[in-house]
């Protein structure tokens, strides 16, 4: 017996402007305005255009905390659910180290082929030490917080992560008997991604907002005595997401990569302009498993990767960053210390912790190899321009290294994958037909 379905009125066309396009057009409003207030200085665009940015990235940052703290502990739970989960969670850590090399190194092939810190006219007197600085001490022990309260109130990612983690194994190890506490947690952690999802929605504004006080600060002058510098982050970041990441997916998980840019280009987006890969977090989660990755195991690589994995701010950046301030001060830096580089960001990464800026790794590079901290003061007035374009990098990796270790372990939906064309925040909820 077949039912027939109600005849439905056919639906009126009405013109949809995709989130992509508000992302543009976000961006190019934002480089006008942010122009006309430099150029003609009007002061009270200036203002505006910084309170608009300002609110938005507090937005972000209002649920960074306890969305790293549930998304970690539910990431860990989740395993329980997936077949060989060590198998996976070491392959996933072995391909964020592989790929952290990489990036590492053509960063310092960039900087040593390009010289970015000569014919600047820049000086070590115009240095100045930084705010917040990293070391190894600093480091180690500041994984561990002296209290619950503080690393959410002063906004600590490490130590959240580290709390989060002994609370998902301690609940892993108590079995049914932290059902209740699990059950409170997936609640909660998809509250939060809901209210983020309200927030992700104003990106547009926010990127007016972001885009125009950076010109509007900086203007175009201050980023050409930046130049080569700007250049060569952007080349290297680039090189790594356009370059690297699609020669892995071809050759290692051997998936068509325009593909990949059609289904994760909304979190790539979006990491460009909010610089934050905590905030992107949940878009990732979402383009990640559109790409074909299992939701068990998306849910656990994602927020590990937002986390730890910062191939931009982690390995490309601190490399070029610390040939610029050697060349600045006048020091030779050799083979030991490139090492070291490659070192510090593949085991420090971590440090970064997916929060907008990249101070702390940079610093800790710098204390590493002995270069003066003063030399981070020289990059931070451009930092908001070279830091858009290493978190987009920074997601892009988030996202490609669950798909290649699902590729290899077998567990990708290759018709999923085939199928992520359009933005998950463009999409309507699917219409049940009758039968």
């Amino acid at each position: 017996m077949s039912v027939s379905a109600t005849p439905q009125a056919p639906a009126k066309a009405s013109f949809k402007f995709p989130f992509w396009a508000q992302i543009i057009t976000g961006l190019v409003l934002g480089v006008l305005f942010g122009w006309l207030a430099k150029s003609q200085d009007i002061s009270w665009l200036k203002t505006t255009l910084e309170q608009v940015g300002d609110i938005f990235v507090q937005l972000l940052k209002l649920a960074v905390a306890p969305l790293v703290f549930f998304a970690i502990l539910v990431s860990i739970t989740n395993l329980r659910k997936v077949n060989n989960a060590a198998r996976l969670a070491s392959r996933t850590l072995l391909w964020f180290m592989i790929t952290s090399l990489i990036a590492v190194g053509i960063g310092l092939a960039i900087g040593l082929l390009t010289n970015p810190g000569a014919g600047t006219g820049l000086t070590p007197q115009d240095g100045k030490l930084p705010k917040k600085t990293g070391s190894w001490i600093d480091f180690l022990t500041g994984i561990v917080p002296t209290d619950v309260v503080t690393p959410f109130t002063e906004l600590n990612v490490l130590q959240i992560v580290f709390m989060a983690a002994v609370a998902g194994i301690a609940a892993l190890q108590l079995g049914a008997k932290a059902q209740p506490v699990l059950s409170l947690a997936e609640s909660v952690l998809e509250l939060l991604q809901k209210a983020l999802w309200w927030v992700i929605r104003l990106a547009p504004i926010g990127t007016v907002g972001l885009i125009g006080t950076a010109i509007a600060t900086y203007g175009w002058d201050l980023i050409g005595k930046y130049a080569t510098f700007t250049a060569d982050v952007y080349a290297g970041s680039a090189l790594v997401m356009f370059g690297v990441y699609p020669l892995l997916l071809a050759t290692v998980a051997k998936v068509n990569p325009i593909q990949f840019f059609k289904g994760a280009w909304p979190a790539i987006q979006l990491a460009f302009v909010s610089r934050s890969s905590v905030g992107t977090m949940p878009v990732t989660q979402k383009v990640t498993e559109r790409l074909g990755v299992p939701k068990e195991y998306a849910s656990f690589a994602v927020p590990f990767g937002a986390t730890t994995k910062m191939d931009g701010c982690a390995a490309i950046y601190p490399a070029l960053a610390a040939i610029f301030i050697a060349q600045i001060f006048d020091v030779q830096l050799g083979i030991k210390e490139y090492i070291l580089i490659a070192f510090v960001s593949v085991v420090g990464s971590a440090a970064t912790a997916g929060l907008t800026g990249a101070t702390v790794m940079l610093t800790l590079t710098l204390s590493t190899l002995g270069l003066p901290l003063e030399g981070v003061g020289l990059l931070m007035a451009i930092d908001p321009i070279l830091d858009m374009m290493r978190t987009a990098t920074n997601v892009a990796g988030q996202a490609v290294v669950p798909v290649i270790v699902s590729a290899r372990e077998g567990i990708l939906d290759k018709e999923a994958y085939e199928a992520a064309s359009s933005s998950p925040l463009d999409e309507r909820p699917a219409v049940a037909v009758a039968a």
